[in-house]
């Protein structure tokens, strides 16, 4: 039976960040009210375990504020109650994100001994206007310098960006993505910016000051981003905030693109690229079925939220039927298209790489 993996999270709000960014509002975000006890984490840690099935590979991981720039006490503390469930062997790892400019090599050994095995830095933005902007405190050279320092320490790095933030582009979030893939982490995070209550943006977006990325906006940057990490063999780990009790239209998102279903949208819309390329070397008439056949765990990205997939395919090619099948022998990122004698195969890496395009089977 194949490893499944499992996150335990514990929100440690605002602790150890001097800054008010001005996006942030922790407490809305991650849905915790108060500081973080080792007795706190204890009793999280043995409340999910009691969820989760054998063979689970399962992570501690520290959110929320700048871990390490917690009392060093404080961060010891915290450490140690989840490094006896590592040492007991009830979890595999433990994993904490921070500020860039809160990592030095006396902070890496401690995390070394505590049996942190993942470092995820907020980044937001490589470019220094929008990092200004957005009151982050630190500069573009403080996320190289801290990355590098961790793949010395041989953690594994993860990297969270922001899109949409004041005084960005899309040129700027893409000149991010490319910078963040020569430093070579391994997970990365992206969260288009949304409008939190209780935060310096939403004075500014209530002043007319600030425009929040739309919906499609947002998917269509995430998408071309998506594609640069896929290319480039780096895992994206979360597109879009989690949906939670306060991270949801009605409660504390203001404006900007929320989604309960940001990842599939961004998903589904890379697939339909896919297809339609294939589609550009077939004869199609209005009269023809189209067969779509993918790994079956990735239907639902090719069907498209609400169906949305086929519904353009539709009335871009007048199909008059359109099949989707699930293959749990086909690789993920494998489409095979069947459309009148015709079979045609094309996989994402080939796709994102642009060699090799099309092979007939």
């Amino acid at each position: 039976m194949s490893e499944r993996h499992y996150i335990i999270p514990i929100f440690v709000p605002h602790s150890g960040c001097p800054h008010q960014c001005i996006f942030c509002n922790q407490k809305s975000i991650s849905g915790a009210q108060k500081q973080v006890t080792a007795s706190d984490v204890s009793s999280i840690i043995n409340r999910y375990l009691d969820t989760f099935p054998e063979n689970a590979f399962i992570e501690a991981a520290f959110y929320g504020g700048s871990f390490t720039g917690i009392e060093t006490e404080k961060q010891a503390e915290l450490l140690k109650a989840a490094f006896d469930f590592l040492l007991a062997g009830k979890i595999q790892g433990i994993r904490l994100s921070t500020r860039p400019d809160y990592i030095s090599r006396e902070i890496l050994s401690m995390l070394k001994h505590f049996g942190i095995n993942t470092i995820e830095l907020g980044v937001q933005s490589m470019d220094s206007e929008v990092l200004d902007q957005s009151c982050r405190g630190h500069t573009s050279l403080d996320v190289i310098r801290a990355s590098r320092l961790i793949k010395e320490f041989d953690f594994k790095l993860g990297h969270q960006m922001m899109i949409g933030l004041p005084e960005d582009t899309p040129e700027k979030d893409i000149m991010t993505a490319k910078q963040l893939i020569e430093l070579e982490p391994d997970v990365v995070r992206i969260y288009p910016v949304l409008v939190v209550k209780d935060t310096p943006l939403e004075q500014i977006y209530k002043k007319g000051k600030y425009m929040p990325l739309s919906v499609k906006e947002a998917v269509e940057l995430s998408k071309q981003i998506l594609k640069l990490f896929k290319k480039n063999g780096i895992n994206v780990i979360r597109l879009g905030l989690q949906v939670t009790e306060n991270i949801n239209y009605g409660k504390d998102v203001v404006a900007g693109p929320f989604h309960p279903a940001f990842r599939q949208l961004v998903e589904s819309e890379l697939r339909l690229e896919m297809i339609t390329y294939m589609l550009r070397s077939v004869d199609i008439t209005r009269s023809t079925e189209l067969d779509i056949k993918v790994n079956n765990k990735e239907v639902s990205i090719t069907v498209g939220h609400k169906r949305g997939n086929l519904e353009r395919l539709y009335a871009d090619y007048g199909f008059n039927e359109i099949m989707v099948t699930g293959d749990s022998y086909l690789d993920k990122g494998k489409v095979v298209i069947i459309i009148a004698d015709q079979n045609l195969t094309l996989d994402e890496h080939t796709f994102l790489n642009n060699t090799k395009i099309l092979e007939q089977i």
